[in-house]
């Protein structure tokens, strides 16, 4: 079994488009500073696994156990992909990541 405490940090990626693009930076420096969280860039194109353009939010386990539900209640229809970092990318990725709305195909082949 898996342990929680080979968590180090969790990702919550908001992704968006050319309309919606506004909508996800609020939410994200709203979420940045509601809950003391790191906010990446807005990519205004896909990087990296990410199929949308995408900001990255980084929070500590306990930052993320706030930050879930609030970006489930206010991502206003927005997709948001979650996952932990174990060291182990593409797992954290591909088995333990968590959807709110929509899932979308993630492009794994950079890892591996």
């Amino acid at each position: 079994m898996k342990q929680i405490s080979q968590i180090t940090s969790y990702h919550a990626h908001v992704y968006f488009d050319a309309e919606t693009v506004e909508q996800a930076r609020a939410l994200c420096q709203t979420a940045a500073s509601t809950f003391d969280v790191q906010m990446g860039r807005v990519h205004e194109k896909p990087v990296g696994p990410h199929p949308m353009w995408s900001c990255q939010l980084l929070a500590t386990p306990d930052q993320f156990s706030q930050l879930l539900p609030w970006l489930a209640l206010n991502r206003d229809g927005l997709i948001v992909f979650s996952h932990p970092e174990t060291g182990d990318h593409l797992t954290d990725h591909l088995d333990h990541g968590i959807w709110l709305g929509t899932g979308l195909d993630l492009d794994l082949s950079l890892f591996g």
